[in-house]
């Protein structure tokens, strides 16, 4: 079938096309006058994803700010936030409600509140603007008013279901920290009395840094030893002491800790008590070297190096008992460090649940529509007209199937069959058709002639 036998077909169908087109537009017509119109207002608020958490800092990963907002998007269609709407304009106690809600039979399971919420999330919609962290909340209903106060309801008990909800979590969260915090402090203060039993059944005694009295003692003597036994020292010579390697160890924590934490820290407070006190130990220390270096050489009692030998000997005896003393400590500073974070966490939590911010903006309030968002009367207009044309279309074309006809020459032009003769018919006229009803009743005459 060509493009011209397609046209030929609508034109001699054209009255079927037409009766078709016009039976669309009436339809569309009736649609319009038996709808009633629906109204649509929209409430606007922005999601500050992009901002860090006033309380942790945190900041949310691009990677999830897809499913964030759909959650969001999810969330103000949930009967939660619904029921709020429902109990703020309080729609349970409406004479009119409950009667639609008699008529509808909903059952056993569905209760009033809920019947409403139901019909409030029909109507709501909500979409984030391309290209930007606004949210648009919309609720469609038969009344405009009613539309732009419900829009901007929904968009407050979204807000508060969103901060109510953060809040109840955090809450959970510090509970648990806090009791995570507080086992913890009962196994540290275990941890600390297994510690200190140990080294008052085996006379040890550990420093801050992990090193006992007996080889400090051992380190000083050595240091003592290792100098020149002339009668006049001068005082500024530099002797080490295990005070001494403190205060350095010390100066390197605090240094290291200066990067992350504040200036007022506990942690680095208590570094600059025990760089103090490392340092005022290690002043007496040396006082007590030179002293010792200065004083007269006795000869009675054992020598300088017996004595040596005699510390380093006690040394290398309780070596074993130091090693487990060493780790009782390592395990509890290890829970104190746990202790310290758990309760960290806890206070953190805990400010959260305190804390009114929802990461959320208002954009204004809602506007009354001036006009229905359904029916669209010219869009159903047009739209009756395109389905009219082309099922008419339709319709000529599957009428022309079943009755095929001739309508031009061309029609009847075959591949491999000559055309013999075109005869170019003309409509008859009054004479020559009386002529042709003449000839038409003398045919039988001539027939019979004929026999």
């Amino acid at each position: 079938m060509s493009i011209a036998h397609f046209f030929r077909i609508l034109w001699a169908r054209r009255n079927l096309v037409l009766v078709t087109t016009l039976s669309a537009i009436c339809a569309a017509i009736l649609v319009i006058s038996l709808v009633p119109p629906r109204y649509t207002a929209t409430s606007r608020l922005m999601l500050d994803i992009a901002k860090p958490d006033p309380v942790t800092g945190q900041t949310m990963s691009s990677q999830f700010m897809n499913a964030y907002v759909q959650t969001q998007i999810e969330l103000i269609k949930d009967y939660r936030v619904a029921g709020r709407v429902v109990d703020q304009f309080n729609w349970t106690s409406s004479p009119e409600l409950a009667a639609a809600y008699q008529a509808t039979n909903p059952g056993r399971d569905m209760s009033f509140r809920r019947w409403l919420a139901g019909r409030v999330i029909e109507g709501t919609d909500a979409r984030l603007v391309l290209g930007s962290n606004i949210l648009e909340i919309s609720y469609t209903t038969d009344q405009p008013e009613n539309a732009a106060s419900v829009a901007d309801a929904l968009r407050e008990a979204y807000e508060a279901e969103t901060r109510l909800s953060k809040q109840r979590g955090a809450q959970r969260s510090a509970e648990w920290f806090q009791s995570q915090t507080e086992s913890l402090r009962a196994k540290l203060a275990e941890a600390e009395e297994a510690k200190a039993n140990f080294e008052r059944e085996n006379n040890i005694v550990l420093e801050d840094n992990m090193t006992d009295a007996e080889s400090s003692r051992l380190a000083a003597m050595a240091g003592v030893q290792d100098m020149p036994a002339v009668p006049s020292m001068p005082a500024a010579m530099p002797m080490s002491s295990p005070s001494q390697a403190q205060v350095q160890q010390l100066d390197v924590a605090i240094e290291t800790a200066m990067r992350t934490l504040g200036p007022n820290h506990p942690r680095l407070v208590a570094l600059r008590q025990q760089r103090a006190a490392a340092a005022q130990s290690a002043q007496q220390e040396l006082a007590a070297a030179r002293a010792a270096a200065r004083a007269p050489v006795v000869s009675s009692g054992p020598s300088a190096s017996e004595k040596f030998a005699a510390q380093r000997a006690k040394v290398l005896g309780q070596r074993g008992k130091v090693a487990e003393a060493r780790q009782l400590a390592v395990n509890a500073l290890v829970l104190r460090e746990q202790v310290e974070a758990a309760a960290k966490r806890t206070v953190e939590l805990q400010q959260e649940s305190e804390s009114t911010e929802t990461g959320m903006s208002f954009l204004g309030n809602a506007v009354a529509p001036g006009s229905p968002s359904f029916p669209k009367i010219p869009l159903i207009v047009i739209g009756s007209i395109a389905m009219g044309l082309a099922f008419g279309m339709a319709l000529a074309v599957l009428v022309e199937l079943l009755n095929r006809r001739v309508r031009a020459p061309s029609d009847l032009a075959f591949e491999g069959i000559p055309v013999l003769g075109i005869a170019n018919l003309q409509p008859l006229s009054k004479s020559n058709a009386a002529i042709a009803g003449n000839s038409s009743k003398m045919l039988p005459f001539f027939k019979k002639s004929a026999t």
